[in-house]
């Protein structure tokens, strides 16, 4: 299982949020490449961003801070917040990021998902953010009236292979991620899914591993102190 250390960005800092909360975010690292940079050091080979501010305004305003963590540290870097149309997933695929993940308009314009899959197949992802069962949207203030299982056979249909699927009540919460819903959806050969949402320990990484999860995103728990990384790394194989 490939393990997904997470640098969320707001105003070029490094954040995280309380359940998707933007009245509830703590700053972590003024300069993410030095949150980078340490992932690389504890032996991480990937890393997941999201452009909170590009989540809920849309576009990229954290695009150059994107870039340079790309550049200078050289991990797989995939990217989410903001995706929403073509041309903002080739800005960032030409900048040399290795995946682009589309959430809202993954929602809202099927044909425009259907399309970028069909151009960039695997380099395209969706995020499933999932609040109460339904899909939430635009940077998790809305919730779509579309449920989570529904929305995922209907990402199968036009060929998309990777989901990040959060299930927002555990995320930033440092309690726990959602054992039984990764288990569900590990047992789905179809789609590679990297569990997203309260995974702070080595005991739920080792959980997930073994379900055959392709990967598992760690946030607050590393920048709390309470995850090592080097040790996570090491449970997830």
């Amino acid at each position: 299982m490939i393990l997904f250390p997470a640098i969320d960005l707001y105003r070029g800092q490094a954040v995280r949020l309380l359940h998707g909360d933007y009245d509830k975010m703590t700053v972590y690292e003024k300069d993410p490449l030095t949150v980078a940079k340490k992932f690389v050091s504890s032996g991480a080979s990937a890393v997941h961003i999201v452009d909170l501010e590009g989540a809920r305004d849309g576009g990229t305003p954290n695009f150059p801070t994107v870039c340079r963590i790309k550049k200078e540290s050289g991990l797989f870097c995939e990217i989410g917040g903001g995706v929403r149309d073509m041309a903002t997933v080739e800005r960032y695929l030409d900048a040399g990021l290795d995946r682009v993940i589309l959430g809202t308009a993954a929602v809202e314009d099927p044909a425009f998902l259907a399309a970028a899959v069909k151009k960039y197949g695997k380099k395209i992802a969706v995020g499933v953010d999932i609040r109460g069962g339904k899909v939430a949207v635009s940077g998790w203030r809305e919730t779509a009236d579309l449920d989570a299982f529904a929305f995922l056979e209907r990402l199968k249909a036009v060929g998309v292979a990777t989901v990040i699927c959060t299930d927002i009540s555990k995320d930033g919460a440092m309690q726990g991620t959602n054992l039984p819903l990764y288990r569900k959806l590990a047992a789905d050969p179809a789609l590679c899914v990297t569990a997203s949402g309260g995974v702070s320990t080595l005991e739920q990484i080792k959980a997930l591993a073994a379900m055959g999860l392709y990967g598992a995103i760690i946030g607050r728990a590393w920048y709390e102190g309470a995850l090592d990384l080097a040790a996570a790394l090491e449970a997830a194989t």
